[in-house]
């Protein structure tokens, strides 16, 4: 039986991988990618996380004008917290699919789910996702005035790390995992996650249906991520999983969504 958790593990730039760091609040994780003279964020959790991002980037011996790059894996609000602080302040630039760009503009209309997060309120890990989610401002972060559109299959050499886009949806009809082939890391998003937000359940698997646009659709694209061949999986939730891709898939596979 899977254990559960109502909050994770709070880091503050815990290193994953060659100059990969994570950063979980206990609700959601996002990422710092660094190289020789610039830095990307994978995701950027909530709007408050700012102060965090430029601590880091401090302790990191980097100005705020190293960071370059916001890379969204979907628009969800845990996930386009400072994008737009971050372009604003320090001219980055916000990627993300062209199916994102109606939510990080704006949080109305809402991301589609397959089911009323309501009927999750009662969960305890649902709770703490609403609170934190409030108290750091979440909506907020989806005012995301200007991007730029990746693909499936696209390497954006010009970024840190030079990811390569693997589209991933279900999740959001948009998801995509990055891959950093030379690091041996895949940022997974929501589409593979090691604690379900509204659940608690840990292990690979699926979000919760209050959060998945399409399960049927993420199940497919377990496919995509295995491919890949990663063996670190970083996820949006949860802890880092090191046994490979391919088996997060096959377990992701096998838990589905609550």
């Amino acid at each position: 039986m899977a254990a559960t958790a109502i909050t994770e593990r709070r880091v503050a730039g815990e290193p994953v991988a060659d100059g990969v760091y994570r950063f979980d609040d206990g609700i959601v994780n996002w990422y710092l990618v660094e190289d020789s003279e610039r830095v990307a964020a994978i995701d950027s959790g909530f709007p408050a996380d700012w102060k965090t991002v430029t601590s880091a980037l401090e302790r990191m011996g980097r100005s705020p004008q190293q960071l370059t790059d916001v890379l969204l894996t979907h628009a969800h609000v845990d996930h386009t917290g400072f994008a737009e602080r971050a372009r604003e302040e320090t001219g980055a630039t916000v990627w993300m699919h062209p199916k994102e760009v109606e939510f990080a503009r704006s949080p109305l209309p809402m991301a589609k789910s397959e089911r009323n997060p309501l009927l999750y309120q009662w969960r305890p890990p649902t709770m703490a996702l609403m609170a934190v989610a409030t108290l750091k401002l979440g909506p907020f972060g989806q005012r995301i005035s200007e991007w730029k559109t990746f693909d499936d299959g696209d390497v954006l050499a010009g970024v840190p790390g030079s990811p390569r886009i693997v589209f991933a949806p279900g999740h959001s009809l948009g998801h995509c995992a990055i891959h950093l082939p030379d690091r041996d890391v895949l940022f997974s998003g929501d589409a593979i996650v090691t604690r379900d937000p509204y659940t608690g359940l840990t292990g690979p698997r699926l979000v919760a249906r209050a959060a998945t646009a399409d399960v049927d659709q993420n199940v497919r694209s377990l496919d995509a991520i295995a491919a890949t061949g990663a063996g670190t999986l970083l996820p949006g939730h949860g802890e880092p999983w090191m046994e490979g891709a391919e088996r997060a898939a096959e377990l992701a596979r096998a838990a589905g969504a609550q």
